[in-house]
This record gives structure tokens, sequence and C-alpha cells, in this order.
């Protein structure tokens, strides 16, 4: 970044160069984040998935064509301050009685060529060709986001799709036991030590989570949706192998995420808008230029002849030396564009401030996120176990006779909201992860760096 031109109070603070106040609250190191961040899984499935989507995503090839515009502007900025060349001819019918006394219409031919150059006196060309430049760094800057956001929307959307899957998975096994709890209730009534309420409660709790399970296959299926969108697909050609994933995506060890000095170096809507203001600083140099004249040095030749009529007298006639132009009624309008620039940079330092403080939030928030959801699944995992015990001693109990079925249907109840609610929890935390990766800006390093 060009700090020396737009480097602002904020992007200078300590407070936004210091290392993340989220630090110490979860599983974090200031180590470099990784361009290829979704390698850390350790998922070759997913790492392809990622592949594919940089050369078929749809956003990628948008953003690949405003590169390559941007850089055709760039060579036309740069051709105004190269010579310009004009070539003309034409053909005229005359008759002169004095000049041409046998000339009967004839046509005259004319012929002629120029070269124009232009000095630049005010820097119009200069900084018309340094703001292009600027323009295609901002729009390599927009592809580069681009790959960040395609590399977490398709981890995002893996991650969703084998979610749903360990969610339908996770309810199916509570399913099985409230079903054996189900079983062992009718087996009770059997034995004379049990009521047809009993019977119609633990059916009840067997229903609850069965109307749940297309809930899990809808969320799957949009999941697999979105992906195939991702990787350039029609909906219907999402990848079949995903469909039977049940264990999403997470990285168990401690995570690398840099601080924020890093952080303002690597986030590519940073740069893109640190890029901009760089740009703006250079159209107020091309409204400047308008206060300069226009100093081009010019060359011409022309012939003029009657045509089949080679002995007659040729009209040749050339010029050279330059052409000044200095248009002073436009001043007040050059005073204005000059005013218009100068706010037009005020709001792009303002944009650039804003996107650094968006980014530093965003980091924070998916950092403490990640951290509290840490402490809560550890809790429900805790829970989770607790419950399972309890059941298994409440149907000991219950078969020597010690225990009521309402007791038994409410240890049974108890496992499977916490099964369901660690599954849940689970599935948050590899949402998260995608999360902090994407606030944290890696995966546009071409290199992988």
């Amino acid at each position: 970044m060009e700090r020396d031109r737009t480097q602002t109070a904020l992007s200078e603070a300590p407070a936004a160069n210091a290392p993340f106040v989220s630090m110490d609250k979860g599983p974090f190191r200031d180590d470099p984040v990784p361009g290829r961040w979704w390698k850390l899984y350790d998922d070759p499935q997913l790492d392809g998935l990622i592949e594919e989507a940089f050369k078929a995503n749809t956003d990628l090839r948008v953003a690949a064509a405003n590169i390559d515009r941007a850089s055709a502007m760039i060579r036309q900025a740069h051709a105004q301050g190269t010579v310009l060349a004009n070539l003309n001819a034409g053909a005229t019918v005359n008759r002169d009685p004095v000049a041409f006394e046998s000339f009967q219409g004839y046509p005259l031919v004319s012929g002629g060529a120029s070269l124009t150059y232009d000095f630049d006196v005010g820097g119009r060309i200069r900084s018309l060709t340094a703001a292009a430049g600027h323009d295609r760094d901002a729009a390599q800057a927009a592809y580069d986001l681009t790959r960040v956001n395609v590399a977490a929307g398709v981890a995002g959307a893996y991650a969703d799709a084998c979610a749903a899957g360990m969610l339908r998975a996770r309810a199916q096994h509570s399913l099985g036991l409230l079903r054996r709890n189900l079983e062992f209730t009718n087996r009770l009534i059997a034995a004379g030590r049990g009521t047809p309420l009993d019977r119609d409660n633990a059916e009840v709790l067997v229903a609850q989570l069965e109307a749940q399970m297309p809930g899990f296959d809808t969320a799957q299926e949009n999941a697999l949706f979105r992906l195939a969108t991702l990787l350039g697909r029609p909906p219907a050609e999402f990848p079949k192998e995903v469909q039977t994933c049940v264990q999403p995506p997470r990285v168990t060890s401690v995570l690398p995420v840099g601080d924020g000095a890093a952080l303002l170096r690597r986030r590519p809507d940073v740069r893109a808008a640190e890029r901009t203001v760089a740009g703006s600083l250079d159209r107020i140099g091309v409204a400047r230029s308008e206060l300069y004249p226009t100093v081009r040095f010019g060359a011409s030749v022309e012939d003029v002849s009657p045509f089949k009529f080679p002995g007659t007298p040729r009209g040749l006639s050339f010029g050279l030396g330059p052409l000044l132009s200095w248009t002073f009624p436009n001043r007040k309008i050059a005073h204005a564009e000059i005013a218009a620039a100068e706010a037009e940079r005020d709001a792009a330092l303002a944009r650039f401030d804003g996107v650094m403080l968006g980014a530093l939030r965003e980091t924070e928030s998916a950092l403490t996120t990640y951290a509290h959801e840490l402490q809560r699944n550890a809790s429900l995992r805790e829970a989770r176990d607790k419950a399972a015990a309890a059941l298994s001693k409440v149907q000991r109990m219950r078969a020597a006779g010690r225990e009521n079925a309402l007791t038994g249907l409410d240890a049974a109840r108890t496992l499977s909201a916490a099964e369901m609610t660690l599954a849940t929890s689970d599935a948050a935390l590899a949402s998260d992860q995608v999360a902090v990766f994407l606030a944290l800006g890696g995966g546009w390093q071409a290199d992988g760096a």
C-alpha cells in the first residue's frame, strides 16, 4: 500500500494494528494465516471442490473480465501520449477557364498526412495513466475478494450439507433411543407395571422427532444446490458424493489468526479501498491539468493536382510548428472539477476507514463467536454424557421396579434433546470456523502462501 499517499489516522492507529482483543478467548495463535486455509481441514474432497470452483465460478469470471477491462483502460490512457497520425484523400471536379482551358471537368485529386504529439504540460496523461493503473489494482483486489468469498462459500455450503447429514444421523440415533424406550414401556405395560398413558407419552416423543427429519433433508438439499451453483453447475448436478457426508469439516488444532496489521495488509476489500483512494488522488491531478494550456507539436504535408494531367503544376503544401490552446473562460469549470475531485478523495478516504473498521469488527466478532461456541459445545457435550448416564440408570431402576414410567420418559426426552442440541452446536462450530477464515481474508493468494 502507498502509505505515504493514502494513509489515514485510523490505518496508522496502534489499536488497529495490534493483536486482536479476542485472542485470549479461544484456541488462537498469532501465526500468519495460511493462504489456502482450507488445507487445515485435511479434507481432500473439500480441496477438490474449492479448486473446481476457482476454475468455473461465474462471479470469478465476471471479476476476471473487469480486470481485462481495467487493463484496456490503462492502454487507452497511455496511448494518449503517443504520436497521432492522420491521413486524408479526396477528389473534386473543378473547371477554371483561365488556368485550365483544355480541362473539361477532370477531377482534382488531393492527399495529405499530418502528425501531432501532445506534450502533456499539465500532466493530464500521466495522471490518467496512473489513475487507470490504480483502477486495475482495485479490480485485481475485487477479484481476490471474490476468490476469498468463493472459497468460504464452498467450504460453508460443504459444511452445511455435512452438518445436515450429521443432524439427520444424530436424530435417527435419538429416534432409536426413543423407540427403544417405547418398546421398554410396552413390555412394562404387558407385565402389568405400566398404563396406556405411559405408552401414549412415549409415542408422542417418537412422533415429534420423526417430524423433524424432513427438515434435515431440506437443509442438506439446499446446501447441495448452493454448492453446485458455486461450482458453476446447474443445481441438479450437485456433487453426489457430498450427499453421504455426515461429519462437517473442522480444524481441531489452534487456529492461526495473525494480528490487526497483518489483517489490513491481507484483506482484499481493504486493498481495493486503498487503491480507490490512490486513484482519487490522481484524478485530482487530471482535474488540475485543465488549468494548463494544451501544447501540441504538429507537422503536415498535402498535395493537390489534376487527375490525368501529370504535367500540370502540383499544389504541394506543408506545415510544421506548435499548436497552443488555452481556454480562459473554462478556468472556473476547472476549479469546480478540482473541488469535485477533492470531495471524491475525501469520500474515498472515509470509505477506506469504514472498510478497515468493518474488517476489524468482522474478525473480532468471528473470533469471539467461535470461542464462545467452543465453550458452549464443551458444556453441551458434558450435559449429553450425563443425560446418557441418567437414562441408563433410570432404565435399570425401572426394570427393578424402583422407578415409574414418567421418570423414564423424562430421562429419554432429556437425552434426546441433549443429543440434538449438541449436534446443532457441532454444526455451528463448523460454520463459525469458516466465518473466522472468511473474516481473516485468506484464500486469494495464487501461490497458496
